[in-house]
């Protein structure tokens, strides 16, 4: 039997491309981007794709996009929530961020899905009476299963650490989160390399854009900093510029190494953000070209298929990559919670 999916806050579709991978059938996507959702629309043509706010959206507005469904059911989301992230040093409870997965409420309650999926910024499982337990307490009176964590993507063959809050819950049956694949334990595969994802991939200049890979298209970067990636060794960062190349703020500071470094062929990558392809965000140096990472590279960073299109300008394109659940992270969620179908 087949699990239809309806994925809230879809972005691009890295959660729905992964789920259909897990051999699922998505019947929706729903998000207020709408360069993201005209991505989301070329690669999922069989899927209605909604340019909605969840605020303003009813559940019969959506049945009557989406028309009959069949069962099983699976919901998946990713609220915008950047309030509770790590990388936010100054947390706002207060930014309207934090209500959209409140929002998901109605249509959790209205449909109750066989399955749901919920991958968020650690952090929000901190808070008490935060919008992570308002959730669990509203499955937990709809009678659900549920296990949720906190999990790195790299532990499950992503070529990239990128620690997620992850929810899985089940109206029938158990839902459990996957366990680790892949690690340096006895018993689990190797971890993937940015070499494994991104070696394939032809050469290409600073700010230029590759005619027969699709999106393989990079950032332009300023004479100084193409002189400061010269200096910068396969795995290297600032620590190895001559005194003149530094920036006055690195010369006070010994930490936040990573912007401006390059990426490790034998190491998974540092986490992608929206500004995936610029040096100056993070480590994001190709490992041996002088430029950022393309968004091919990128997208394949985050295990995005070659031939899943992005559309948009490159700053745009790069963003809908770094908002993106990994492809092959979302599959194994899929896989795992299919075990239960059976249950049904």
């Amino acid at each position: 039997m087949q699990i239809s999916v309806i994925d809230f806050f879809c972005g691009c579709g890295g959660t729905s491309a992964g789920l259909r991978k897990a051999g699922m059938k998505i019947l929706a996507g729903i998000d207020y981007d709408g360069v993201a959702l005209k991505t989301y629309q070329h690669n999922f043509p069989e899927a209605s794709a909604l340019q909605r706010n969840i605020s303003d959206l009813t559940c019969e507005q959506l049945q009557q996009e989406v028309g009959e469904i069949e069962r099983p059911l699976l919901f998946s989301a990713c609220a915008p929530c950047q309030p509770f992230s790590n990388q936010n040093r100054h947390k706002d409870t207060s930014d309207k961020r934090v209500v959209l997965l409140d929002e998901f409420h109605r249509f959790v309650e209205h449909f109750q899905p066989d399955f749901l999926v919920l991958e968020n910024v650690p952090g929000m499982q901190k808070v008490d009476g935060g919008p992570f337990f308002r959730f669990t307490d509203l499955l937990d009176r709809l009678d659900y299963k549920y296990d949720h964590g906190v999990l790195d993507a790299v532990d499950y063959g992503v070529p990239q650490s990128r620690r997620r809050l992850v929810l899985v819950a089940a109206r029938n049956g158990e839902a459990k989160l996957p366990k680790k694949t892949h690690g340096d334990a006895e018993g689990l595969i190797e971890y993937a390399t940015v070499r494994d994802a991104i070696s394939h991939y032809p050469e290409l200049e600073a700010g230029a854009t590759h005619h027969e890979v699709p999106n393989h298209q990079t950032a332009q970067i300023s004479e100084v900093n193409l002189e400061r990636l010269r200096h910068t060794p396969e795995g290297g960062d600032r620590r190895d510029w001559p005194e003149h190349l530094l920036l006055k703020c690195h010369k006070k500071k010994t930490g936040y190494t990573d912007t401006y470094g390059r990426l490790s062929w034998s190491l998974p990558a540092k986490t992608l953000t929206t500004k995936c392809i610029s040096i100056s965000n993070g480590r994001f140096g190709h490992p041996n070209q002088n430029r950022g990472l393309s968004v091919r590279e990128a997208a394949a960073l985050q295990s995005f298929p070659d031939d899943f299109m992005f559309l948009g300008t490159v700053s745009q394109t790069a963003r809908q990559v770094g908002n993106a659940v990994p492809v092959s992270f979302a599959e194994t969620l899929g896989k795992q919670l299919m075990i239960s179908v059976k249950e049904i």
